[in-house]
Parts: C-alpha cells; structure tokens; sequence
C-alpha cells in the first residue's frame, strides 16, 4: 500500500474540516459582523431576510456540521445546493464566467460540498464514530 492510500482516510478528513471552517466563518460574518463581516465590520444580514439571512444561517449550520463530521454527506449536500442557488441566481446574471460575475467563491464551495458528498467524511468524524459513515467509494473500488 502507498503512502497516498495510507492517508486518504485522514486527507479527505483535512479537506472537510478546512472547508467547513470556511464556510462557517461566511456564516458566522453574515450574521454576526464578526471576524472582518461580510457586509464590513459589524454590518449583518436583517433577521429573516430571503435569501441573505437563511444563506448565512445554511453556512453557519451546515459548515459546522461538515466541520465535525457530522451528518455530513445530507449537510454536505444542502451546502453544496445552496451555493449552486447563489451561483445561478446572483452571480450568472452578472456575465458567463466566474471570474466575470464574481461567482468563483460559490462555485468552489458548490463543487467541494459536492464531492465531500462522494467521498464521506474521512476518517476523522463523528459520523464515524458513531458508526454512521460508510466506507470510503475509494477504498471499495480498490477492494471490488
């Protein structure tokens, strides 16, 4: 077995927790003008704005739990379809390319989500400890 195969499981582990840092940070920004703000410093969404505030209360949710590994793959999911929401109804109308319509940030966080999906939340869960994580599509391909 090589080094890559050995430390896949701890990787994708990395990998998730990075990105639901990340996206519990936007989270936390939008709806608690902390950490630089989203909006500036100390500027937050209203309260039960559509589709600000329930975009931020998805990231702050949905990036915590991919953050601890739990329920992940549904979290992952609704995360990644969110941004996919954002993408398509804020940045496309502003050009066709990413880079043109501001949108890179979304389409990063849509595809990451995704493939966090795929590939489950590592070794390193709590869905794992409790038993709830599947095997890894990577190790059962090498297995079959």
């Amino acid at each position: 077995m090589n080094l890559f195969n050995r430390i896949h499981g701890e990787t994708v582990s990395l990998y998730r927790m990075v990105i639901g840092l990340l996206f519990l940070c936007h989270g936390l920004a939008s709806l608690f003008g902390v950490l630089g703000g989203a909006f500036g410093a100390g500027h937050t969404v209203a309260a039960g704005t559509w589709p600000g505030w329930w975009a931020a209360l998805i990231q702050l949710v949905t990036g915590g739990l991919v953050l601890v590994g739990f329920l992940t793959r549904p979290a992952a999911l609704l995360a990644s379809g969110s941004m996919a929401f954002a993408y398509f109804t804020v940045h496309q109308e502003r050009g066709l390319w990413p880079i043109q319509n501001g949108g890179e940030l979304a389409a990063l966080f849509c595809w990451s989500f995704l493939l966090i999906v795929v590939v489950g939340p590592g070794r390193w869960s709590v869905d794992r400890l409790l038993g709830r994580a599947r095997s890894e599509p990577a190790r059962e391909l090498a297995e079959a």
